[in-house]
């Protein structure tokens, strides 16, 4: 129940990404429950393995190149759906950065659930 809620609530951090900065486009609420499950499947699959053979360079840059990888799943997936659009790779930053802005209250707000 737990991974549903936090599902839907990825998908509506999506459509507030959207609301919020012109460079990531979302054509619906379906769309957006698509996106939200693609960018979950490339973090849960496709991160780790960029992360460790970016090693090196993110321990050069103190770690700043994960904001690179997180952008890379971000443009990633909208490149493999129709629904949903990102403008390039610097909005791809930045709406990766809103959106994990989200996640984290959405995080934040799903502990505090859990506690009751």
């Amino acid at each position: 129940m737990k991974l549903l809620l936090k599902w839907l609530l990825a998908a509506c951090a999506l459509l507030l990404v959207d609301y919020l900065y012109s460079g990531v486009r979302i054509e619906s609420f379906t769309s957006a429950l698509i996106a939200a499950a693609v960018i979950g499947l490339f973090n849960a699959l496709l991160r780790p393995v960029l992360v460790v053979l970016t090693l090196p360079v993110t321990v050069v840059t103190l770690g700043l190149f994960l904001f690179v990888i997180n952008a890379l799943m971000f443009w990633a997936a909208s490149g493999v759906l129709s629904g949903f659009f990102v403008a390039g790779f610097w909005a791809a930053l930045l709406g990766s950065l809103i959106y994990s802005a989200l996640m984290l209250l959405v995080d934040v707000a799903l502990k505090g659930v859990r506690k009751r």
